[in-house]
């Protein structure tokens, strides 16, 4: 658990900001390295290593003893890692092999509307006016990025769109049963515990993948993956839960805001993806449906306790 702190540093700012960009070149990295890999093998590769960096980074620290809760609810781990890891990561990496970076950046931003509906319903938060209009807009911040999208609409479009959704509420179960069921095991071992149970669930299946052959493991494909792993996940999750510690919960998620726009950035600058008309009022209607679901009010927040996702 963490309370709110002040003020953030201008150091913890950075870190915020270094975040937003790791998670938003993820989205780059899968649109390369999905299509040459598969969903299944890259997703497989991406919690392995990750949850290994982690583990041997745990160990350097001498934090290993943290990793008692993940041996003795390595059943819980599992659930969670289908649940907040496998499942979305394979829906996103499908998803990507249809839509661009930015496209996808951009409906992953949906998380916290799918988040707030599930915790009405499953925790009993209170599913206020100021969040439902929050859902309303997002949804028409949807329609419009996929109505006047710049990718050709059709069916196969609609499925990936439906993947990424999809993913996104996945995202808000795994984090609702985060929140029922970890309280007060050290974040470090939910990290470790959920992508390890990922790499478990989804292994048979990047097993069957891989045996059909035809990956194409050329210098870029392995870099991305590789960055996929140890950068925008490894790496994102050391200073995502630091800045837990140090910010707490409600300024840490604001990551969320930035997460698209750096998508978008990175998408444009390095694969040369197309800006379409509804790109930048979808991000738009998306964003600002966000900060009325999460009831984000600019200046001074309360201290009050949060739970860690």
């Amino acid at each position: 658990m963490w309370r709110e702190a002040g003020r953030m540093s201008l150091r913890e700012f950075g870190m915020l900001l270094a975040l937003g960009a790791l998670w938003g070149a993820s989205f780059v990295f899968i649109r390369v390295a999905a299509p040459a890999l598969g969903p299944f093998v890259l997703v497989e590769g991406r919690v392995a290593l990750a949850s290994l960096a982690l583990v041997a980074y745990l160990a350097v620290i001498g934090g290993l003893a943290t990793l008692r809760p993940v041996r003795e609810r390595w059943r819980g781990f599992l659930l969670l890692g289908t649940l907040n890891a496998a499942v979305p990561f394979v829906l996103i990496s499908v998803a990507q092999l249809r839509l661009t970076a930015s496209f996808g950046a951009i409906l992953n931003s949906t998380t916290p509307l799918f988040a707030a509906v599930i915790g009405a319903v499953w925790l009993g938060d209170a599913l206020t006016a100021r969040k439902v209009v929050g859902l309303v807009f997002g949804i028409a911040g949807v329609a419009v990025l996929v109505g006047w999208s710049p990718i050709p609409v059709d069916a196969l479009l609609f499925l990936a769109v439906l993947a990424s959704l999809g993913a996104a509420l996945f995202y808000g179960i795994g984090g609702s049963y985060a929140k029922k069921s970890f309280a007060g095991i050290p974040p470090l071992a939910m990290a470790v515990g959920q992508l390890g149970g990922a790499a478990v669930v989804v292994a048979p299946f990047a097993g069957a993948e891989a045996a059909t052959g035809g990956a194409d493991l050329s210098a870029v494909v392995v870099a991305s993956m590789l960055a996929l792993a140890l950068v925008s996940t490894a790496a994102a999750y050391l200073i995502y839960f630091r800045l837990l510690a140090s910010v707490g919960p409600t300024k840490t998620l604001t990551v969320t805001l930035l997460v698209p726009v750096f998508g978008t950035f990175f998408g444009a600058a390095l694969l040369a993806e197309p800006f379409g008309g509804g790109t930048l009022p979808g991000l738009v209607m998306i964003l600002a449906s966000v900060l009325f679901v999460n009831e984000v009010r600019f200046g001074k927040s309360p201290k009050q306790p949060a739970e860690a996702r």
